[in-house]
């Protein structure tokens, strides 16, 4: 009796080893899908950092917060002068000049993708407004010693490379762009004969291409100064890159 129970045992223990083995056979996708989860865990998504050039997979450029919450110059506030040192190492103030109708305040940068496909329109309306009344004053809120992209020295190369008929002006103390209100590069404030704000935001609206741009949003706004009106809009969304400095 003891050999038949030994026996039966036997029996049960080899039948469900076969019936194990031929499951494993039978259900190849079960061991893929543990092969694959090894695999996944052995070998991580690689991360690349922070991207290069204009935000893609959802980080929109736009700016985000409200001109109260940025807490810079409002529309029809008066702006305060500024002394800052030009790429030629001149001093360059608003007060210098003297028959301005307006200014075009454009604060910019090096680095930034954004401000680097607006670098030819700035000059086209340095060379079409400037004998106007309405001068481009380029300013550049990042620069720092210790970022080789915008040093004070890639400024001067910078301009130099794109001969820039406009002053590129270096806000060293970082204490310009906070009164503004200027988050993005490029973030452009236009100015009237009385240097009081009267247009805010992006230069038009279309950051990638020049040709199609629809609505010249700096251009609209000086007309409308022109024409002793008042500009609408006077606020955009600034298009660009966070101010780092």
């Amino acid at each position: 009796m003891k050999k038949i129970s030994t026996l039966l045992v036997l029996v049960m223990f080899v039948f469900g080893a076969f019936t194990s083995c031929k499951d494993s056979k039978d259900k190849p996708e079960a061991a893929t899908a543990i092969t694959q989860n090894k695999e996944k865990h052995k070998h991580p998504p690689k991360h690349d950092g922070e991207r290069k050039g204009p935000p893609r997979g959802g980080h929109s450029p736009e700016q985000t917060k409200t001109l109260e919450e940025i807490g810079g110059y409002k529309i029809g506030e008066v702006a305060t002068d500024f002394k800052l040192k030009n790429v030629d190492n001149t001093f360059v103030s608003l007060s210098d000049y003297e028959n301005a109708k307006g200014y075009i305040i454009v604060f910019t940068c090096n680095g930034c993708p954004f401000s680097k496909m607006y670098e030819d329109r700035l000059i086209a309306l340095q060379n079409t407004y400037a004998s106007k009344g309405y001068p481009v004053i380029a300013i550049n809120p990042n620069v720092s010693n210790n970022n080789e992209t915008e040093s004070f020295t890639a400024m001067q190369e910078r301009a130099k490379e794109k001969n820039f008929p406009f002053p590129y002006l270096a806000d060293e103390t970082h204490e310009v762009f906070p009164k503004y209100g200027a988050v993005r590069t490029p973030h452009v404030f236009l100015l009237d004969s009385e240097r009081k704000v009267q247009y805010i935001g992006t230069i038009d609206d279309n950051a990638k291409s020049a040709n199609d741009v629809k609505v010249k949003y700096v251009e609209k706004a000086i007309e409308a100064l022109e024409n002793d009106s008042k500009p609408d809009p006077n606020f955009t969304k600034a298009i660009g890159c966070p101010v780092k400095a």
